[in-house]
């Protein structure tokens, strides 16, 4: 699954330089609603940290292992508090701990051999291969990314 690896792993990638580019972006466009009842680019960013951090700590160490994926946190509670979060952060700060964990997320992601790309996985109900997971975060980050150009 070599094609599938090296396009998850560009999407990482990309995703570092994108955001490393929004230091950039003025600091009242940096806090300002995208749209109307949306997030500012701060809380965007900021929500995808603690969702990062889950997938290195509570999904990568279990995927190929025998052990039950622990159950993943409530989307509404994390993506509040993180928001919340956000609000409060200066935007280098945002924008480095994106960087710093996404960056080691990406490394993992480079470790994982080629022949595990194609099993499959069990998250609660749903079976996938590793591929299609990673695919998925990935249309989430476009989905935002996207939102904020």
């Amino acid at each position: 699954m070599i094609n599938g690896q090296n396009e998850i792993i560009k999407h990482h990638q990309y995703a570092i330089e994108f955001v490393r580019s929004l230091n950039n972006l003025r600091e009242e466009k940096w806090r300002m609603k995208i749209e109307e009842g949306k997030w500012t680019v701060a809380e965007i960013i900021g929500h995808l940290i603690p969702w990062d951090e889950f997938v290195l700590n509570n999904r990568l160490p279990y995927l190929f292992s025998v052990q039950e994926l622990p159950i993943g946190p409530d989307v509404k509670t994390l993506n509040a508090t993180s928001a919340g979060k956000a609000r409060e952060q200066e935007k280098k700060v945002i924008i480095n701990d994106f960087i710093s964990v996404r960056s080691e997320l990406l490394q993992k992601i480079e470790g994982i051999p080629d022949t595990r790309w194609n099993e499959e996985i069990t998250i609660g109900q749903t079976k996938l291969n590793l591929y299609d997971y990673f695919k998925g975060l990935a249309e989430h980050d476009l989905h935002h990314f996207n939102q904020i150009k």
